[in-house]
This record gives C-alpha cells, sequence and structure tokens, in this order.
C-alpha cells in the first residue's frame, strides 16, 4: 500500500535510486504515490566525495532522512548519510512486512477489491494497530477481538483473521507449572479427573492461547501454556492452576500450585 500524502521531516523513507546526476541523486519514494525526493552530493555521505556513483548506483534500494519537504515546489529534500545501519536494516524490515501485509489484504479481500474499499480497509486496521502488519499480527493471535475497534463489518473481520492465521508466524513462549491433587474423599479417580478438566479450562481458555496439562507421577500434574506473551502465559498458568485446586477441594481433596518439579521423571 502506498500513501497519497507526503512524508514528514525527520522521517525514514525507503526509496529506489533512479537516476544519478554530479549534484546529487533522484530517488523514487516506494511507500508513497508519485513521490520523487533528491539527494544532494552532501547528504550522500560523509566527507568529500569525488563521485556519487562511487557510492550509489541505480535502482539500488535505499534508506534516507526526510530533512524538508517543499510541497508547493513539490520537492522532498533527502539524507543518506544520516541513516546508521541499525536505522536502516530496521525501517527495511518494517518495509518488507507491509509488503507482506499488501499481499495478505489481496488474499483476504481478493485481487478485485476496488482500491476505495481496499484503501478504507487498511486504514481501519492502521487507525487500531498502526500497521497493516501489526493489524494483521495482532489478528492472528487475538482473533476477532483485535478488530473490535475498527468499523469493519463482521465479513471483513472473518477474512482479515482468517487470513491472519493462514500466514502470519506469530512468535509465542512458553511456561510450565506443576499441581499436586490428592483425593482421598470417597469421589477419587473421578474427582481427579474433573480436577484436570477444570485446569485444562473448559472452555475458558483464550483461542491464542494452547494449554496442556499431563500427568508426572503421583500426585503431580504438569501444566504448559503456550500464549503470545509472557504476561498472558503466566496469567493463563495461574488460572488453570486456581481451577484445578478449586476443583479438588470441592471434591474434598487437597492441591497445590507450584512452579518447580517435586518428583523425578520416570
Amino acid at each position: 500500500m502506498k500513501y497519497s500524502g507526503w512524508p514528514d521531516s525527520g522521517e525514514l523513507v525507503v526509496g529506489k535510486i533512479d537516476e544519478i546526476e554530479d549534484f546529487g541523486v533522484f530517488v523514487d519514494l516506494e511507500e508513497y504515490e508519485d513521490k520523487r525526493g533528491l539527494i544532494h552530493i552532501s547528504e550522500v555521505a560523509s566527507g568529500w566525495i569525488k563521485n556519487v556513483r562511487d557510492h550509489v548506483r541505480e535502482g539500488q534500494i535505499v534508506v534516507c532522512k526526510v530533512l524538508d519537504v517543499d510541497q508547493d515546489s513539490q520537492q522532498i529534500d533527502l539524507s543518506l548519510k544520516d541513516v546508521n545501519d541499525h536505522q536502516r536494516s530496521e525501517k527495511i524490515q518494517q518495509w518488507k512486512n507491509e509488503q507482506k501485509a499488501d499481499n495478505w489484504m489481496e488474499l483476504a479481500l481478493g485481487e478485485d477489491t476496488d482500491d476505495e474499499t481496499y484503501t478504507a480497509i487498511a486504514n481501519e486496521l492502521i487507525g487500531e494497530h498502526g500497521s497493516l502488519y501489526d493489524g494483521f499480527k495482532q489478528a492472528a493471535i487475538h482473533g476477532n477481538e483485535a478488530l473490535e475497534g475498527t468499523d469493519l463489518d463482521d465479513d471483513e473481520v472473518d477474512a482479515i483473521v482468517d487470513t491472519a492465521r493462514e500466514n502470519v508466524s506469530v512468535p509465542y513462549v512458553n511456561v510450565t507449572g506443576y499441581v499436586d491433587l490428592e483425593n482421598p474423599s470417597p469421589s477419587g479417580v473421578d474427582g481427579i479427573r474433573n480436577a484436570l478438566e477444570a485446569a485444562e479450562g473448559n472452555g475458558e481458555v483464550p483461542e491464542e492461547v494452547d494449554l496442556e496439562v499431563s500427568y508426572v507421577g503421583a500426585p503431580e500434574y504438569r501444566i504448559e501454556v503456550q500464549a503470545p506473551n509472557y504476561k498472558t502465559a503466566e496469567s493463563q498458568l495461574e488460572a488453570s492452576a486456581e481451577r484445578a485446586v478449586a476443583a479438588i477441594e470441592d471434591e474434598g481433596g487437597d492441591g497445590e500450585y507450584h512452579r518447580e518439579r517435586r518428583t523425578d521423571e520416570e
């Protein structure tokens, strides 16, 4: 998706070198429609420059800092030397992510979607999450809930969520805890089974969370949680253990949650 407006002074932009002259370099801005900037020879590199072509080549993708924007004269002044390696790498990755998100939009909406509809939906994602890529990423993690703050209709939300979950690689974290469950009451094994079912969620675990409960060795059971971040993972781990302890106590048994193992692996 290319923006129809103008970049701001101080912004980092991605461009393709279109033309090289003795006095500087003309750059087509990849993120803005029909926008072209100029890198004056003094902004190509630090120090004295004998030949601009020793530093850049036509067709090269570069990251530049916007020095000044004059809309009246249709002029954008850029600097190449003011961008460090970290900024360049980060900006290129962000640009590539947005290109991926553009492709996901086509998959979600269909190639025949008109520009007005595409832009309206894209702006909803950008307004809610800051960028198209982050919009799809949050949709992959949180599902329809991630788009509740937008004005998208149900079909549009479903299409974006489905596409996101099929295409977005989401980083997950894993945490593990343990719960001891003992039940001397008449309900015995059935009571333990009920407590384990409670630990697994009874439908209360969010879609973005994967929670598994497994047997370690009597009376110990392992709870493993995979979630998008540690805060969610830890809260779901504790909630699972609390459900198990509450359930076993309702059966007349005893339960205790702990983070470290207390029995040896068999």
